[in-house]
């Protein structure tokens, strides 16, 4: 019977002093131990420079920002891509527990303190890849370029006209006019902090108005300059929109066939030991005419051009491969599919596109002739890796941008490189280790 069953009944009032030792609870062999080993390895003077608290001076000192690093750090890794989560994680889990020490965290910090360090993100993945490259763990040989889109944090309905964006601006004015007018006509008629309130709300309005018509010039200019050569095609098109939430974020189809706005994220790779060289953030719809600035960077950031880039059809043109070849870090070999050709045209067709290809520069003749060979397929089969890169990426919640802005996008996609590219470096320095 229930009244004779002998059992402990929770006592919820009773207070209790609870002991923790987390450096004996987390194994040694734990990940995260080896996350924050990495991170104290790594240089960040510039992050200890940016702390404006000094010793005999007044102001509360912040967390460590090694320790925010190796959070973050740890966090992208584990597909953990939310600030608030990151900071209960920091309360509950063992890991984080133990990465942050007993340093007292909140959400704001922690997500201030992944979009503020671009540069010194930038660099960490510079240096880490240089180091590969120097152990001969990475090669330039052969580089695959991508891109892939990620949804950015704007709905399709923020996306205005001209013509609205033009009303919406009419309706703060008003709206401003109007609480100038309250306060000169009746100063008691609310009080100062909800008038406060109102006017910020209204400039904060007027200031996004004033960002979406910026963005939207652009895309106008971009039409513009894509009718002199597309006239058609830019007149079944609808009139461009801006964002008001995100004005650098842009509607674009992505692989299932829908339109959502997003970002497109540009991704270079060394295809054979699956190490992100470089990313780039942009609000272009089609990586047309974007393997050239990929190719500055990596030489930007290593010192050298890679011998072969693999890359898909339409990424570069012909202008591109000629550029490409007499490239002034050293000529660089494109691999691409050429575009597919209908057969079944007109015979003065093919004339007219045989004298074309007669006329065609030396080094876009050598780009079809190696392409129509197996040892050029060989090649350009090494991109696909980067396909699998772009979808681990994705099931790391890079498939969702949490911020805004190409800026603090851009910081998002580097924390997902360098997240990567240490997994990636463990594995290929065990398997060297085995090898040897």
């Amino acid at each position: 019977m229930a009244n004779e069953a002998r059992f402990i009944g929770a006592d919820r009032a009773q207070a209790r002093w609870d002991f923790i030792d987390l450096e004996g609870f987390l194994p040694s062999d734990h990940r995260a131990r080896i996350v924050v080993g990495f991170v104290e390895s790594l240089d960040i003077a510039e992050l200890y420079a940016a702390i404006k608290s000094r010793q005999g001076a007044p102001g509360r000192p912040p967390p460590d920002p090694a320790i925010l690093l190796a959070l973050w750090l740890y966090a992208t890794i584990e597909g953990v891509g939310s600030a608030r989560a990151l900071a209960r994680l920091c309360e509950r889990d063992l890991a984080y527990r133990w990465i942050a020490g007993g340093v007292p965290l909140n959400h704001h910090g922690l997500a201030d303190f992944r979009v503020a360090h671009v540069a010194v993100l930038d660099r960490l993945l510079t240096d880490g890849v240089t180091a590969l490259i120097a152990e001969g763990v990475v090669s330039l040989a052969e580089v695959a370029v991508d891109g892939t889109k990620v949804r950015a944090q704007a709905s399709r309905d923020s996306f205005k006209t001209a013509d609205k964006l033009e009303r919406i601006e009419a309706t703060v004015e008003r709206r401003l006019a109007a609480l100038k007018a309250e306060i000169e006509s009746d100063p008691a008629a609310s009080s100062r902090r909800q008038q406060a309130a109102r006017r910020r709300a209204a400039l904060d309005v007027k200031a996004r108005a004033e960002r979406a018509r910026q963005a939207l010039d652009k895309l106008r200019a971009e039409k513009a300059a894509r009718a002199k050569s597309h006239k058609k095609d830019e007149e079944k098109k609808a009139e461009p929109k801006a964002s008001l939430s995100d004005p650098q974020a842009r509607v674009m189809r992505f692989a299932d066939g829908a339109r959502r706005p997003a970002y497109n994220a540009q991704i270079a790779v060394a295809p054979r030991e699956g190490v992100i060289l470089a990313v780039a953030m942009t609000d272009r719809r089609n990586d047309a005419g974007l393997a050239a600035p990929m190719v500055d960077e990596i030489v930007e950031r290593y010192g050298r051009a890679p011998q072969n880039l693999l890359v898909d059809t339409h990424y570069a043109s012909a202008e591109d491969i000629a550029a490409l070849a007499a490239h002034q870090a050293g000529p660089v070999k494109v691999f691409a599919p050429p575009p597919t050709e209908r057969e079944d045209v007109k015979p003065e067709t093919l004339k007219r596109r045989a004298k074309l290809r007669a006329r065609e520069p030396e080094s876009v003749k050598a780009w079809r002739r190696r392409m129509a060979t197996p040892e050029g397929q060989a090649v350009f089969s090494l991109r696909k890796s980067i396909e699998r890169i772009n979808g681990n990426l994705k099931n790391h919640g890079f498939g969702f941008m949490p911020v805004r802005g190409l800026i603090k996008a851009k910081a998002i996609a580097l924390w997902h490189a360098l997240a990567h590219n240490f997994v990636t470096t463990q594995r290929l320095r065990i398997k060297a280790g085995c090898a040897a």
